[in-house]
C-alpha cells in the first residue's frame, strides 16, 4: 500500500513538473524577440529643441523598445553627419541625390517579425538614410511599423513612401510626436508611446 501510494505521489509531482515546463516554454515562445526597433537619429543642433545630447527620435525608440522588449539596431552612415543644424541642412540635401552607406548591418533581418522604424521627418519625408535602410533588406510578409519625431508635420505621408519601397510588407498604423515633446517632455512622451502600442495590440 504504501509502495502504491508512493508512486501515486511521484506521479503527481511529475505532472506538476511537467506543467511548470510548458508555463515556461510558452513564456520562451512569447518573449519579443521577432521584435526589431531600427531607427535614425543625431544629436547636436536640431531644430525647435537647440543642442541636444540624444536625438529626439533615439528617445522615443529606446522608449518602444523597452515596452515590447525588442532588439534595437541604429542606422548609421559611415559618414559622421554635421553637428550645427546649418551644416545638417546642406548634407540632407546633397543625399537626396548621392545616398549615404550605411553602418553595420542587421543580423538574422530574417528572424524578425515586425520592424518599428523609427526617423525625423527631412525635407517632408522619410531622411535617405532610411529609404537606404529598407532598400538593403527583404522585408516580404514582414510588418514594418513607422515612427517619427517632427516639427508638426505628422508623419507627413512617410508610411506612403514606406509602402511605395516596401510593397510586399504590411504597413502598421504609424506614430508621430513633436520632437519637442520627445525632448522635453518624457512622460507626456512616454504616455503617449504606451497609449499607441496599447491600442495597436503591441504590449
Amino acid at each position: 500500500m504504501k509502495k502504491k501510494l508512493l508512486s501515486i505521489c511521484s506521479l503527481f509531482v511529475f505532472c506538476i513538473a511537467m506543467t511548470s515546463c510548458a508555463e515556461n516554454d510558452t513564456e520562451t515562445e512569447n518573449d519579443n524577440t521577432n521584435i526589431l526597433v531600427a531607427y535614425f537619429s543625431l544629436a547636436g543642433e536640431q531644430y525647435d529643441v537647440g543642442v541636444i545630447e540624444k536625438g529626439n527620435t533615439e528617445i522615443i525608440a529606446e522608449m518602444i523598445a523597452d515596452a515590447t522588449n525588442a532588439d534595437v539596431f541604429k542606422i548609421e552612415s559611415t559618414e559622421a553627419y554635421p553637428t550645427t543644424y546649418d551644416g545638417l541642412l546642406d548634407v540632407s540635401k546633397k543625399e537626396q541625390t548621392e545616398p549615404p552607406q550605411i553602418a553595420g548591418t542587421v543580423d538574422n533581418m530574417e528572424n524578425y517579425d515586425t520592424i518599428f522604424l523609427g526617423y525625423p521627418i527631412w525635407w517632408g519625408d522619410t531622411p535617405t538614410i532610411v529609404n537606404v535602410f529598407l532598400q538593403s533588406y527583404d522585408f516580404s510578409d514582414k510588418t514594418i511599423v513607422p515612427f517619427c519625431t517632427h516639427s508638426g508635420s505628422g508623419l507627413s505621408g512617410t508610411d506612403g513612401t514606406i509602402s511605395e519601397l516596401c510593397p510586399d510588407s504590411t504597413i502598421g498604423e504609424g506614430f508621430a510626436i513633436l520632437g519637442s515633446t520627445a525632448q522635453n517632455d518624457r512622460d507626456e512622451a512616454k504616455n503617449s508611446v504606451t497609449e499607441w502600442l496599447s491600442d495597436n495590440g503591441y504590449i
